[in-house]
Parts: structure tokens; C-alpha cells; sequence
């Protein structure tokens, strides 16, 4: 017992108590329908959020419920399909490039896959350069560009000195891992999400690209929005927890309150499918 409620308070650390923090984000009715008729699928049905300056929110569900959906929508890569969302307490347009453009430096995110998300023909250097001049840094000299890419290689335990002039493709899926924090490192968004950015490579490494983004929101007060299937990951990670079934929010609360004393019967199923080493594993609702 001892040994639990330890782990518990070492867990509990991090968390932080947002709810007298600015809204940075927020969505009211948000909806996304795919077809038509018979075919009408309800990717997302009318789900409301509120997301703090500061606050790292998971936002749990299996395969199917509308979480990535919903991501999309957040980040402007597809189109509501009614609901409105509020950024910093402005109704959100996203209507011309220009625009869109705009809201991107403010939110930014990191997928689930590392070999997707970099152009295979770009160097690494031009990927950091992109990060510094998207942040106005363009007319900055070389000297201190060499040293902001140095700074944001080291913050994630990479040695700029050693990529430069090396493509993606030639770092392992660790590496790549790291070398998206150190983009937004760079970047520096108020608002990250974060796509399973950790279902791809091993526990070890998966534990320290955790505290890498727990530092960089300590460091920088960004909002970190966590996507995953992963309830446990969820509760280790998050301030607040929304759970995502069939594409609606059916409980949502501090990490405590939701994993603790869960009160939707989805949410139970999702605690007690977690594999427990010291006791039977339950297969019956797989």
C-alpha cells in the first residue's frame, strides 16, 4: 500500500488546477457529419469543451469514436459541420489562407506517425529554419539561428551538430519523435495537440518523450491536448480528461474525478480493460 499511494502522489505532481485560467480554447455544438441519408455517419455529434491556458487535457476513446475527428477539426484540416469554435474567446475564422495560416502559429500538433509528418527531400535544417521563420526569425543572423537549432535539439537530447545536413529518413523513430517537440520548441504555439504521439515506439523512450512535453508546457505555459486510446496514459499525463464514445463526450472532469470515481458505464469498461500484472486479465468484453 505504501508503495501505491507513493506512486499516486508522484502522479499527482504535475497536475495543475486550471479552472481560474484564460480559455484558450473552447467549442459549443461542434458536429461533423460524413455522407448522406441512409449513409449518415455521426463522426461527432455535438460535443462542448472548454480547454485552459496551461492545462494538459487527454481526451480518451477507442478506435471509431470521433477523437482524431475531432482533432482535425481543431486544427482547421477539415470543416465543421455545425458547432462553433472559440479561440482565445474569439469566435474562430479560418475562412481564407491567410487567415488559416495565422491560427496555425498559435496551434500546432504532433502525430501518431513520425515518417508521415516530415518531407522526406527536406534536410533537417530546412525543417528548424521553417520553425524560426514562421516565428518572424527570418531577417535573424546565421549565427543565431545556429544557435536557436541547437537549443531546441538539446532540449529534446538530440546533438544538432550531429543531424545537420541529414534527412529524416535517416533518424530512427525516436529520434523523429524528438525532433517534433523540438519544432514546437521552436515554434512555440499556445495550443499543441498531440495524436498518439507515443503509440509508436518503446516504453522507455515513450517515458521520456513524456516528460519532454510535460517540460515544455512548464517551460512555455502552452496548452498540451493529448488524442489517445491509452486511459492509463491519459491518467499518468492529464489535468482534465474528456472520454469520447460514438462521438460524444459522455464524461468529462479533473483526471481524479474521472478515473477515480467514473460515473459513466464506458468509462469503467475502459479502467478495467487496462491489464493489471498481479491479477487475472478480464478478456470478456474484448
Amino acid at each position: 500500500m505504501k508503495n501505491d499511494a507513493s506512486t499516486t502522489v508522484n502522479m499527482q505532481e504535475h497536475r495543475l488546477d486550471v479552472k481560474n485560467r484564460p480559455m484558450c480554447l473552447s467549442g459549443k455544438g461542434v458536429t461533423k457529419y460524413f455522407g448522406f441519408g441512409k449513409k449518415l455517419t455521426k463522426a461527432v455529434d455535438h460535443v462542448d469543451f472548454e480547454f485552459h491556458e496551461g492545462e494538459l487535457v487527454s481526451i480518451v476513446g477507442e478506435s471509431g469514436s470521433g477523437k482524431t475527428t475531432l482533432s482535425k477539426m481543431l486544427l482547421g484540416l477539415i470543416n465543421t459541420t455545425d458547432g462553433e469554435i472559440y479561440f482565445q474567446g474569439q469566435k474562430r475564422d479560418i475562412s481564407t489562407r491567410h487567415k488559416k495560416k495565422e491560427y496555425w502559429k498559435g496551434i500546432q500538433a504532433i502525430f501518431q506517425d513520425p515518417f508521415s509528418s516530415f518531407n522526406t527531400f527536406n534536410r533537417i535544417d530546412t525543417v528548424l529554419l521553417d520553425c524560426i521563420n514562421m516565428r518572424g526569425g527570418k531577417h535573424l543572423s546565421k549565427d543565431k539561428k545556429f544557435e536557436m537549432m541547437t537549443e531546441a535539439c538539446s532540449f529534446v537530447n538530440l546533438k544538432f551538430a550531429e543531424l545537420t545536413n541529414k534527412y529524416p529518413f535517416e533518424l530512427s523513430g525516436g529520434q523523429m519523435q524528438r525532433l517534433m517537440i523540438a519544432r514546437i520548441f521552436l515554434l512555440k504555439p499556445k495550443i499543441l495537440l498531440a495524436d498518439e504521439p507515443t503509440s509508436m515506439i518503446d516504453a522507455c523512450s515513450r517515458a521520456t518523450i513524456l516528460d519532454m512535453l510535460l517540460n515544455l508546457r512548464n517551460e512555455t505555459g502552452m496548452t498540451i491536448i493529448f488524442i489517445t486510446h491509452d486511459i492509463g496514459l491519459a491518467y499518468y499525463i492529464s489535468d482534465s480528461i474528456y472520454i469520447m464514445e460514438h462521438g460524444k463526450f459522455v464524461e468529462s472532469g479533473s483526471a481524479d474525478e474521472v478515473i477515480l470515481h467514473p460515473k459513466a458505464a464506458y468509462t469503467r469498461r475502459l479502467i478495467s480493460d487496462v491489464p493489471k500484472i498481479h491479477e487475472a486479465w478480464d478478456l470478456s468484453t474484448v
